[in-house]
């Protein structure tokens, strides 16, 4: 049995870890907040644009559109969004075996699948399994849409010099704090988004013309996919993370009380040796 010092001495670091724990939950909670915040506040825009994208495209021009049309499906990029930090449960080794799996799947597909990550936690778990072209990290705790829009044009750079022929896009979809949605989008070429019929359809008359719209449109639409598409991860970690600690403190409190009892008895055992011995001394002195 161990002893009553190493036993107290662990009851101590365990506690220690569980203020740890219960300090990044609350943290984890605020930052969780404020990214929430933002999620919502950038959906509107991604509606709408796609609306206009919808409108744009169903009345001709979009096939011509060089981010549209692509001969060869040879060479695939794979966009891969993970977090720079860790302690957020299998947030970041369920998106590396998605894209483990991405590759795995696709192999007889393509013949170069190459990989371009954002966030460290995905570059390091990946870059020995895979061929990362780049990787962005520690641009996720201060995102800006300047640095989205940066990643998004460097990627179109190297789509219309024939890098790459297909842009895939993963990430961890935010839909509650217990829940996060692997989600796989395809950014290029462009699809044609398809939404609902109308009933009425006005004649429109467009100032610039519709090409010329969907060539500022088309790019625009890839960088907001891809700056929603981060916000959405960095939700999905904080939740992550928040649950995780949640859990850890639990874990922490239910060691405690078992640590305790175990304390309790082997402090009864020594009680009871040393009461045993003091009655067997007694009894050797009167005898």
């Amino acid at each position: 049995m161990a002893s009553l010092k190493s036993i107290r001495k662990r009851i101590n670091s365990v506690k220690n870890t569980r203020q740890i724990t219960k300090a990044m939950k609350m943290v984890a909670a605020a930052k969780l907040r404020r990214a929430q915040e933002k999620v919502l506040a950038a959906r509107p825009y991604a509606v709408k644009l796609e609306e206009v994208l919808v409108r744009l495209s169903r009345s001709g021009g979009a096939v011509d559109h060089p981010l549209a049309r692509k001969e060869n499906s040879e060479k695939a990029l794979l966009i891969v969004v993970s977090s720079d930090r860790g302690l957020c449960g299998g947030f970041n080794a369920n998106i590396c075996k998605a894209a483990e799996a991405f590759i795995r799947e696709n192999s007889s597909r393509y013949t170069e699948i190459s990989l371009l990550t954002i966030g460290r936690k995905g570059y390091e778990f990946l870059r020995k399994r895979a061929s990362v072209r780049k990787n962005y990290s520690n641009i996720l705790s201060t995102l800006s849409y300047q640095e989205a829009s940066l990643i998004g044009q460097e990627m179109i750079e190297g789509y219309l010099a024939n890098e790459y022929d297909e842009v895939f896009l993963l990430y961890n979809a935010f839909k509650s704090v217990m829940s996060q949605d692997i989600t796989l989008k395809k950014l290029l070429p462009i699809e044609p988004p398809q939404g609902p019929e109308e009933e009425f359809h006005p004649e429109a008359i467009y100032e610039p013309s519709k090409e010329e719209l969907l060539a500022e449109l088309f790019p625009k639409n890839i960088e907001v996919q891809l700056f929603h598409a981060m916000l959405e991860s960095i939700a999905s970690e904080h939740g992550a993370r928040m649950t995780a600690m949640d859990s850890a403190s639990k874990n922490a409190e239910d060691m405690i009380a078992k640590l305790t009892l175990q304390y309790n008895r082997a402090r009864q055992a020594v009680i009871t040796t040393e009461l045993m011995e003091i009655i067997s001394g007694a009894e050797s002195i009167n005898g």
